[in-house]
């Protein structure tokens, strides 16, 4: 059966005529190479063949990045310049190979050769070197990689469906104790977490609040960053029973001690914990597809009480210059995973509207496509 779409009988608006009309022109492989002999337009045609160049190469790209950071040479680079003697004996590959990664990772700046026979990071290399968050998620790609193998079968089936992403993701329901199925899972979150987070540090008024409650907590690490910042706030940590005792861990013996409640439990069958004016999401939301994630959100917000704040802070699709991290990234991460989807801003402003919030609004963050914010009152 066609799955066509007669478009006879429909008005197109101008932006599709504009669309249809530009990309037959694109399209034309006389334009192109008409456009790339002309010196007015030669700098546009270039800049659009090294953008279709870096579709078919990406894949390349990230699996050099992924050499640079899973062997340590990312680290190796970082404390000296090195030889490329030194290197291979680090690699322990043949000559040949080490220099070949070097040379690659020096075309995406990943590493420099500031002088004959001497190796160090480049511009590119030296800023990742310190986010170990990033440098977490490069390692843990390699999961994804594997899922992504053969895309084309991997979108036929429901999200998640024998992947080794969902299996890494839903260690919960498999039973494990802390050493085989948390500690993975919270490992990863604790590195990669206070890239999210940073973002609203500093940019919330915490201290205008009595009790917060972080959603989803993990391990505690932002509740401890915003117990370390606002020292007469009380704080909670609502999560999975296999993943509370890291933050009892964590928080055993410091001075947050007397200050942090822990809560395990499920807000898919359990109820949330009360008493608090704050209730934070922290890189939740997107996880969960829509059902499960209004619920959250009409939990929240009845276990808030009047004038209480739900704060929601991850990353969001739509957003200006990131527009691939949202639906591209994202959109294949959460579909591979088996669970959530991107949303926009206004996507999830409407469904917290939806969950019975007022007063919804944006909060602005120093890197948007890091994550973006926003705050509810009940």
């Amino acid at each position: 059966m066609s799955i066509l779409v007669d478009l006879s009988s429909q008005t197109l608006s101008w932006r599709t005529r504009w669309a249809l009309r530009r990309n037959r022109i694109l399209g034309s492989a006389r334009f192109q190479a008409w456009a790339a002999k002309i010196p007015v337009f030669r700098s546009v045609a270039r800049a659009k063949a090294a953008g279709q160049f870096d579709l078919i190469a990406g894949f390349v790209y990230t699996q050099i990045t992924y050499i640079f950071v899973q062997s340590g040479l990312i680290g190796f680079l970082g404390e000296t310049p090195r030889t490329l003697a030194e290197v291979t004996t680090f690699l322990e590959m043949p000559p040949a190979a080490s220099e070949r990664i070097l040379k690659a990772a020096a075309a995406l700046k990943l590493s420099e050769s500031p002088q004959k026979g001497l190796w160090t990071l480049g511009e590119t290399g030296a800023a990742l070197s310190a986010n170990e968050g990033a440098m977490a998620m490069i390692r843990h790609h390699a999961l994804l990689y594997r899922d992504l193998a053969d895309p084309l079968a991997l979108m036929t089936q429901p999200g998640g469906n024998g992947s080794e992403l969902s299996a890494f993701w839903t260690y919960a329901s498999k039973g494990a104790g802390i050493e085989q199925g948390a500690a993975p899972y919270s490992e990863l979150m604790r590195a990669t977490q206070p890239m999210v987070w940073q973002q609203i540090i500093g940019q919330y008024p915490f201290d205008t609040h009595q009790r917060m409650l972080d959603i989803g907590g993990g391990s505690g690490a932002f509740a401890e960053a915003v117990g370390t910042a606002t020292p007469d706030l009380e704080l909670g940590i609502f999560d999975l029973p296999d993943v509370v005792p890291l933050a009892q861990a964590r928080m055993a013996g410091t001075a947050l001690a007397g200050r942090v409640s822990i809560h395990p439990g499920s807000f898919r069958t359990d109820p949330l914990p009360a008493g608090f004016d704050l209730i934070t999401l922290i890189r939740i939301v997107h996880d969960h597809d829509d059902e499960p994630a209004q619920a959250l959100l009409h939990a929240c917000q009845q276990a808030l009480p009047a004038g209480g704040r739900l704060l929601i802070v991850e990353p969001m699709a739509g957003t200006r210059g990131a527009e691939g991290m949202g639906e591209a990234y994202f959109g294949m991460y959460l579909w591979t995973m088996g669970s959530g989807r991107p949303r926009t801003m206004a996507e999830n402003m409407r469904m917290a509207e939806k969950a019975g919030f007022s007063a919804i609004k944006e909060l602005k963050t120093p890197l948007p496509m890091i994550a973006k914010a926003l705050v509810a009152t009940k």
